[in-house]
């Protein structure tokens, strides 16, 4: 396998830190994390605990994990934030072989993790959800695709919002495409553009209204 340019700058930071074991870990478990990541969450966690990164010479956590290991602050929050919700409410899964046993992704534990801590979430639908998540390790796209409305509704007012917004996103982006392009006769082009005009200034009449 090809390594990547961030794979190797990785090795190049491991290996410039081999005199300091923890930092070295560290880089270590950030390039196997695809597939242990309960191994970079545990020293991640530690790490954000323990305040190392400071001798590090960086002003912030999230400083580090940006610059060091590459790792986006919302990928660290859920990696965190799974592992220590794992290590309160499902110790056990913590103990598990990931070779002969199912073994969540932390996005699935972080989507478990907010349906707990929604009020007003279906206690049946967020113990299916666990069940799904922590027994059979099911993908967080289909768990989303199951649960999602269920667990953390959206009020009419704002899924009108949200679906404007993605309309008229697709609407500019494919208007900007049809007078670029030549895959289409331009009569024909020009004809989409024109509906596609009249339906940007509809959904825009609407938000107005609104």
């Amino acid at each position: 396998m090809q390594r990547t340019k961030t794979d190797a700058a990785l090795a190049e930071a491991e290996a410039a830190h081999a005199g300091d074991p923890e930092r070295a870990d560290l880089l270590r478990r950030a390039r196997r994390f695809k597939t242990s990541w309960l191994e970079l969450a545990e020293a991640l966690t530690a790490t954000r605990r323990g305040g190392r990164w400071q001798e590090w010479g960086y002003d912030s956590f999230e400083a580090y994990a940006r610059a060091e290991l590459h790792l986006k602050q919302e990928t660290v929050d859920k990696l965190t934030g799974s592992y220590s919700f794992l290590q309160r409410r499902a110790p056990g899964v913590l103990r598990r072989d990931p070779l002969s046993e199912p073994m969540p992704s932390y996005h699935a534990v972080d989507f478990l993790r907010r349906a707990e801590e929604q009020d007003g979430a279906p206690r049946d639908a967020v113990d299916e959800i666990r069940r799904r998540v922590l027994d059979e390790g099911a993908p967080v796209q289909q768990i989303a695709r199951a649960y999602k409305d269920v667990v953390f509704p959206v009020d009419d007012e704002t899924r009108k919002a949200r679906d404007a917004a993605g309309v008229r996103n697709v609407a500019r982006r494919l208007r900007e495409l049809l007078g670029e392009t030549r895959a289409v006769p331009r009569r024909l082009a020009s004809e989409v553009s024109e509906a596609l005009g009249r339906l940007l200034e509809a959904v825009e009449e609407r938000e107005q209204a609104a």
